[in-house]
């Protein structure tokens, strides 16, 4: 499989269009958390900052408002993709550790040239990461590791990022977390290994449209 193809398949899912917002009260057991992650909270305001860097990329990428608004568009399920790759980069991580698999800054580093070769230098490869993924450019390096741990993860696993045994290592690391999202971003799905829309009654879609009384 090429490099940079490779490389994308932990990324946060590709952007789509607006999931509907969720009315619902903060995780009362984990109050002020986004999500939980082996008893370590990712809270609401890290999850806020980080959608916060994606938007100001965005708005100094484009040189004006229509296509700031096109990009808005594009990536309005932003919040949401972005705590689910929060999310993996501590489920890939743990796996790692568990099969002894450890990344050096040089490791990087070589990714990163290598990417940037390909991409036509610095400045477009954090056009790309961001335009396709969602990633800031003061995130780039920190995201290449997380591509380079997935790399040697499934090296020493003996297989490909895109076997289905991989997937399943990560649902193991997955279940060991014990993940816990707050409500109103979803829920966690061991074993798909992804954030998924929340099925609980009580939380209420506030973008639904209100519904028309029927004449009799």
């Amino acid at each position: 499989m090429h490099r940079r193809r490779r490389t994308a398949l932990l990324l946060s899912a590709a952007l789509t269009a607006a999931a509907p917002l969720l009315s619902a009260c903060g995780n009362e057991a984990h109050p002020g958390a986004a999500a939980v992650v082996g008893g370590q909270r990712i809270t609401v305001a890290q999850l806020e900052n980080r959608v916060d860097e994606v938007r100001s990329a965005q708005r100094a990428a484009v040189s004006d408002d229509t296509q700031y608004a096109q990009a808005l568009t594009q990536t309005g399920g932003l919040t949401r993709d972005t705590l689910h790759g929060m999310v993996l980069d501590r489920v890939l991580h743990r796996a790692a550790e568990d099969e002894g698999v450890t990344v050096s800054r040089k490791e990087v580093q070589a990714l990163r040239t290598d990417l940037e070769r390909q991409a036509g230098g610095a400045k477009a490869l954090e056009t790309t990461w961001l335009q396709q993924y969602g990633v800031p450019p003061q995130r780039l390096d920190e995201n290449l590791r997380v591509q380079v741990e997935a790399q040697k993860l499934a090296a020493r696993l003996g297989m490909d990022t895109s076997q289905p045994a991989f997937w399943d290592t990560l649902s193991k690391a997955s279940r060991a977390l014990d993940v816990d999202v707050n409500p109103r971003y979803g829920d966690w799905d061991a074993r798909k290994v992804s954030r998924v829309d929340a099925k609980t009654p009580w939380v209420r879609d506030v973008t639904k449209p209100a519904e028309t009384p029927q004449p009799a």
